[in-house]
């Protein structure tokens, strides 16, 4: 059995019923949360959320990207948020690679060099706050005066505030 057909049979099992008493697509709390895919974070239980609460976007590195940008240009814009969390972590695979390194890997195999930035980093917390500037720097996005920048620790879980 395939993962997906795992997963879907736990679909079928599980208590899912989907969210019939959410009535929005607008997260009650008024918040976006940018943070990375690793799957060692579980960002309901980091936060204490509650279905429906916040809007959840995550990529590899948990950076600010274009399509970030374009994410929560939608969610402010249409969706009625006002906050955003940027939340990187410690551990990250993005710190293991380099940009150029993972481009020429992907040429090779390839025979097309990507036209996207990989964002690998050294260290997280530069990475926090350069993401951090894009969302209070892009004309896209309205509401900018409460966007906060935050490291977590995968082996503690430690949540600390990047200034």
């Amino acid at each position: 059995m395939s993962a997906i057909d795992d997963l879907l049979q736990r679909h079928l099992d599980g208590p899912d019923i989907g969210a019939p008493g959410i009535l929005t697509p607008s997260p009650k709390l008024h918040l976006a949360v940018v943070t990375c895919m690793d799957a060692r974070i579980k960002v309901f239980d980091v936060f204490g959320l509650k279905h429906g609460e916040v809007h959840i976007l995550r990529n590899a590195g948990g950076v600010v990207t274009d399509d970030v940008v374009r994410s929560l240009s939608i969610s402010q814009r249409k969706l009625g948020t006002r906050e955003v969390i940027v939340m990187q972590h410690t551990y990250c695979g993005l710190a293991t690679i380099t940009d150029d390194e993972f481009k020429d890997e992907l040429e090779e195999a390839t025979g097309l060099r990507p036209p996207w930035a990989v964002e690998a980093f050294r260290e997280v917390k530069d990475s926090v706050r350069q993401s951090v500037e894009r969302v209070r720097r892009s004309p896209f996005i309205p509401y900018v005066d409460n966007v906060r920048g935050f490291v977590y620790d995968v082996n503690t879980a430690a949540l600390t505030e990047v200034h």
